[in-house]
């Protein structure tokens, strides 16, 4: 049997209205193997005039994003013929789009930290509730966006080890260019952007993931020492993203440009 929590219709037409505001018609890949689930999913998703299209097993999944490269995947961890996280990986190799990861079971810090590893920006605990879908939906095409936007006065950093462009979006570590996700990229630049200032858990939060995640207060310290994994030359020593204990982070760097 399906759970999923459906209610306050009034809200949820103020959540929609800043994602209609954003793009004509984005579209979502469904992979998910309940197929009552994908099914409501599918329907709501219309409703609010989003092109939807369902698959119920991994490997389906992948080849659909390789033909469409849809603007973001709602992917279930548990599904036959490839898993989830294993779909994830391959979708990141070729593709920054949000992906959000439903589970339906408890969410521990290791396994965000495993999903963020292999490219996920969300996760949702099963059973669903439509108002948090919708809102996080919301949330991770507003980064996406946003996280494509030319920076507004800094849109460099660059020393002998570390080179990010936020106009082009590249990050580079000695030259060789990684790969981040629309929610990594965006903390990278908002540290970039207020070089030497300390940024409090708080205007993390509502910054990089918006104020519906205001109560995630894990979120900062789990993407921050993921972020350090990857662009650090010591994450256990890290240089540029620093511990402000008990307030927040301070990124440290001197080497920025305006444009």
């Amino acid at each position: 049997m399906v759970v999923v929590i459906w209610s306050e219709i009034s809200m949820l037409s103020l959540i929609w209205l800043g994602v209609d505001k954003m793009s004509q018609n984005p579209s979502v890949l469904i992979i998910e193997d309940d197929r009552e689930l994908s099914r409501l999913l599918q329907l709501d998703l219309q409703r609010h005039n989003f092109n939807v299209a369902v698959t119920n097993n991994g490997l389906d999944g992948l080849r659909m994003f390789q033909n469409d490269r849809h603007d973001l995947v709602v992917l279930d961890v548990a599904l036959p013929m490839m898993d989830g996280l294993t779909v994830c990986e391959r979708i990141r190799e070729i593709s920054n789009a949000p992906i959000l990861m439903m589970t339906a079971h408890a969410v521990s810090e290791h396994d965000i930290a495993e999903g963020l590893n292999r490219g996920a920006d969300e996760y949702m605990l099963k059973p669903l509730g439509k108002i948090e879908f919708h809102a996080r939906i919301k949330a991770l095409l507003r980064r996406a966006r946003l996280s494509e936007e030319p920076a507004e006065t800094i849109t460099r950093f660059d020393d002998d080890y570390l080179s990010v462009d936020l106009n082009t979006r590249r990050v580079l570590i000695n030259g060789e260019e990684i790969r981040l996700t629309p929610t990594e990229f965006k903390l990278l630049a908002t540290f970039i952007r207020n070089p030497d200032s300390v940024l409090s858990f708080q205007q993390l939060l509502e910054t990089v993931w918006g104020p519906e995640y205001t109560s995630e207060h894990h979120y900062p310290r789990i993407y921050v020492s993921h972020l350090r994994r990857k662009i650090e030359p010591d994450a256990k020593n890290p240089s540029y993203v620093h511990n402000e204990y008990g307030v927040g982070y301070r990124f440290v760097g001197k080497n920025t440009a305006e444009q």
